[in-house]
């Protein structure tokens, strides 16, 4: 068994697999670069080399200074994770050439499965089904336009190295081949280093169905059932689950034999991924409608929802294969349980185009009823330099309605400030009449368009509840003297806003004390979208009036009225001074009855936050 791991990556995959490592009591090392230097990884790792700047160029795609620090640190073994080197086949030679075990599939497996024209032509040939399209080396544009009209429209435009959506393009009639085409070529010879594209049938309503496999080194291979993957953002997965909605045993023996077939037709070690696409049109998977797309020789960021199902652990199963030991289970000992589902939770703004929202966690809650795995800290800074996935949310459930709403739940409860994210956007997602029916395909999200983004501000219902909340906080240690509902004024995302709640009841039971700065409080709605409410006071009718009679002004603004005079009777709720700020207008009553004792306040008058306007002696 490997004793020592050096994990070449970092964020949410480098602590997942330290977590298996350590229990297996096996020493881990981990890398980072500038950026990292704080990062989670490094405090679950037992040592950590640094590898470079913070440009993934210059450290975590640099192989041979990953080698390099796995030489330093004594570490037997290199594994990948996903994305960066994980499919470079020449950096996995390199490893085994260094003398070190490659947790990973055989470079040639790699290689064979790294072009998709290649790998489609290999799996035709070990009688794997193949989406309709042209995979010919002729990469023209005569040839290609030719082709496209032969296969008929729409088509889909596909780089034939690479993923995650880049250099693939869906081309609906003629005259706009061309173009697509051309923006294809540019993004994949940006990405991939290679310009040349496969065209293939594009497949109405496209579900996207992919099976975990997994070889060893004794020419045993076992799939581990399917995931469904079909909730996607411009080809990206938004939201996975296992086992796949709508699949009848008869076509997933079919789908999950084929797989099979697959990755033993080159020789596949380790974990691996085939997907294909399926034609959903039918409302439910037919076997004969299921054509292989491509493989991904790695560990996928969906395989928590596998491990959910089937009880065991891939990293586990990853380190024991490279070790040289035999699967840990034969196929006939799997089997599904419930169901699970995951979400992918980014440091996005859906409401900007799901820009990436870099800074400080300053909040960083997720509720612990689901399965967490999380690459970041309340604490930690999201740079710009990496992929803006902070963590996945994975609920398991005796069935699939279980388990979204479980997640749904857990997304709602879950509480991240300031940095936005797509929480509200994921369990609209979820709550998405075709998702609920397990009958969505990849383009559920394009087509509901911005009724998955959450609003901008809060609602008045889920601002209502964020000022009881507010106020329940606020009252624990003063008592205010106010009417039966009060207006409270939050600044909420640094814009001051005003609602009214019932206060009274609780407040005339609460104990008199001095004056007490109310709580900075996050609320989330249901829609899973994290609000800051500033330290503000409350008052009768909108600001501060402690039980001393000092009317202090809760914000820097203007005073646009002056209701009384220095020495006049006022009597409890009478408005004595309007501010005006944030363009509202606020009014200062008074907490009781009593004399104005003094008055620093004059109409137009401009006021900074906190200062004494008027004092209010109560009446002897």
């Amino acid at each position: 068994m490997i004793q020592s791991l050096l994990i070449a990556n970092r964020g949410e995959i480098a602590c997942r697999i330290i977590r298996t490592a350590r229990a297996m009591g096996i020493r881990t090392v981990a890398v980072y670069s500038d950026a990292d230097a704080n990062a989670l990884h490094l405090r679950d790792a037992d040592e950590a080399v640094h590898i470079g700047p913070s440009p993934a160029r210059d450290s975590y795609l640099v192989g041979e200074k990953i080698i390099a620090a796995a030489k330093a640190t004594g570490a037997q073994a290199i594994h990948p994770g996903y994305g960066f080197l994980s499919e470079n086949a020449a950096f996995a030679q390199s490893v085994i050439d260094a003398g070190l075990i490659w947790v990973g599939p055989n470079p040639s497996s790699i290689t064979a499965m790294g072009l998709k024209d290649a790998a489609k032509k290999l799996m035709q040939d070990a009688g794997v089904p193949t989406t309709p399209g042209y995979l010919g080396d002729d990469q023209s544009l005569e040839r290609l336009t030719a082709e496209a009209d032969a296969i008929g429209y729409p088509v889909l435009i596909k780089a034939v190295a690479g993923g995650g959506g880049k250099g693939m393009r869906k081309v609906d009639n003629p005259a706009d081949f061309a173009d697509a085409l051309a923006s294809c070529r540019r993004e994949a010879a940006s990405s991939f280093g290679n310009d040349s594209v496969l065209l293939e049938k594009w497949i109405t309503n496209p579900r996207h169905i992919e099976v975990q496999v997994f070889g060893d080194s004794h020419g045993n291979v076992v799939h581990l059932f399917e995931r469904d993957c079909s909730l996607q953002r411009r080809h990206q997965k938004v939201i996975e689950e296992a086992p796949a909605p709508g699949m009848t045993d008869f076509t997933r023996a079919a789908i999950c034999d084929a797989a099979v077939r697959a990755a033993k037709a080159v020789d596949y070690v380790g974990a691996g991924t085939i997907e294909f696409i399926a034609d959903g049109s039918a409302g439910y998977i037919k076997p004969d409608r299921v054509w292989f797309m491509e493989m991904n020789t790695r560990l996928q960021v969906e395989h928590p929802v596998t491990e959910e199902i089937t009880g065991q652990d891939l990293v586990e199963w990853q380190l024991r294969v490279a070790s040289g030991e035999p699967l840990p289970k034969k196929q006939h000992e799997l089997s599904i349980n419930g169901h699970a589902i995951e979400a992918r939770l980014y440091a996005e703004d859906p409401a900007k185009g799901f820009l990436p929202s870099t800074g400080t966690l300053e909040q960083f809650e997720l509720d612990a009823n689901v399965r967490i795995d999380k690459g970041v800290y309340q604490g930690a800074h999201i740079s710009p330099y990496y992929d803006p996935m902070i963590a996945k949310m994975i609920a398991h459930g005796r069935d699939r309605e279980e388990a979204r709403e479980t997640l749904a739940y857990a997304l709602g409860r879950s509480v991240i400030w300031p940095l936005r994210t797509n929480a509200a956007f994921l369990i609209n997602a979820l709550d998405h009449p075709d998702f609920i029916a397990g009958t969505m395909d990849t383009g559920v999200i394009e087509r509901a368009g911005d009724s998955l983004i959450p609003p901008a501000m809060p609602s008045d219902d889920a601002l209502s509840n964020a000022a009881q909340h507010y106020g329940r906080q606020s009252l624990a240690g003063f008592r205010l003297n106010a009417a039966r509902r009060q207006q409270v004024v939050l600044t909420v995302n640094g814009q001051s806003l005003s609602t009214h709640m019932p206060i009274l009841d609780y407040a005339d039971q609460l104990p008199l004390a001095g004056p007490m700065e109310p709580p900075t409080i996050s609320f989330t709605t249901d829609a899973g979208q994290t609000w800051r409410v500033e330290p503000m006071r409350v008052s009768g009718n909108a600001a501060a009036a402690a039980s001393d009679g000092a009317i202090l002004s809760p914000m820097p603004g203007r005073i646009i009225a002056v209701a009384v005079a220095a020495g006049d009777s006022v009597t409890k709720g009478q408005k004595l001074l309007t501010l005006e700020a944030m363009k509202m207008e606020h009014s200062l009553v008074a907490p009781f009855d009593g004399v104005v004792a003094e008055l620093n306040a004059a109409e137009g008058g401009q006021v900074s936050e906190g200062a004494l306007l008027a004092k209010i002696d109560k009446e002897q």
